[in-house]
């Protein structure tokens, strides 16, 4: 899709943050997957002293290689390619772990910890490191609590704010207003100084939201590769993905409230997924399933775009 529209075959920024933007840890866990898989050097790092908040995301101890305690502190991290706009050669001889080097080099990666202050101090510092970077275009990823099916299909949305983006890639413009997180605020920043940017959201369903869920990334990883013109190695992704499904399924076997609800949810996205669905038809089921559950001050159904 990349090569096709051209709007992103310059070098890419792939975004994602843990926090609020991360529900199941799709969105970091993929970016991660692709951190593993490519030849990439740290380039840039905020100072963490300045936007976080230790007692809302605390540094971590842990015991390294040679047995020495070491303390990793929260932070924002971008990484490049060792060799820019070079082909990469693969990455492993097995031929299920290939990695394209139509455009290896071109993919930049910045992922961290959501700040807890001086946001536009930090958006400023990483659209600085962009632009030092000369990066052409940003993919945010972000994953959130919804009422969607474990069984289905994970629903993904994309949007962007750019004109370009949008007709390159056939994608919507979100309607939303209200509260926001980080994605949008360097996105905003982004477009400002001339980066073209687009949002990619997978939902989670919101009654396993205490685990990662490995079938997220997946869902976000394929629809990244279809943007950015990179094949992402699954890993264990894939395995990991079913056995999280049929984890799921048995607390559901022995639990006929969650069974029930969730036959309420497939039948809800069956209805809308269907193709004889009308505009009509979807909001009538929506109501309907509205009204069954009742009203949840909980803040699950929030559009997503306030992330």
């Amino acid at each position: 899709m990349a090569e096709r529209n051209g709007i992103l075959n310059g070098r890419i920024l792939v975004v994602a943050f843990e926090g609020w933007n991360d529900a199941g840890e799709a969105a970091s866990g993929a970016v991660r997957s692709l951190k593993d898989e490519l030849e990439l050097v740290e380039i840039f790092t905020v100072d963490p002293e300045l936007y976080f908040d230790y007692q809302f995301n605390r540094p971590m101890v842990a015991t390294d290689e040679d047995g020495q305690r070491t303390l990793t502190w929260p932070s924002a991290d971008m990484y490049g390619p060792t060799r820019p706009e070079a082909e990469v050669a693969s990455l492993a001889a097995d031929a299920d772990l290939q990695v394209s080097g139509a455009n290896t080099g071109n993919i930049y990666l910045l992922l961290g910890t959501e700040p807890s202050r001086s946001w536009k101090g930090f958006a400023a510092e990483v659209i600085d490191a962009a632009l030092t970077a000369d990066i052409g275009g940003i993919v945010f990823l972000g994953a959130m609590l919804a009422d969607v099916p474990h069984t289905r299909p994970i629903s993904l949305m994309s949007a962007s704010d750019n004109a370009d983006m949008r007709a390159a890639l056939h994608l919507e413009r979100s309607t939303y207003e209200g509260p926001v997180g980080i994605l949008s605020v360097l996105a905003d920043a982004a477009e400002k100084v001339g980066i073209p940017t687009l949002t990619i959201w997978a939902s989670v369903p919101h009654y396993v939201h205490n685990a990662p869920s490995p079938k997220a990334m997946l869902a976000l990883i394929d629809r990244l590769e279809e943007v950015i013109d990179v094949t992402i190695p699954r890993g264990d992704l894939v395995s990991e993905a079913a056995a999280w499904e049929a984890g799921i399924d048995a607390l559901a076997a022995d639990d006929e409230d969650m069974a029930a609800y969730i036959v309420q949810l497939e039948q809800a996205r069956d209805t809308v997924d269907s193709p004889e669905a009308s505009g009509e038809a979807i909001a009538q089921e929506f109501e309907k399933y509205l009204r069954k559950r009742g009203d949840r001050p909980d803040g699950r159904n929030d559009d997503p775009r306030r992330h």
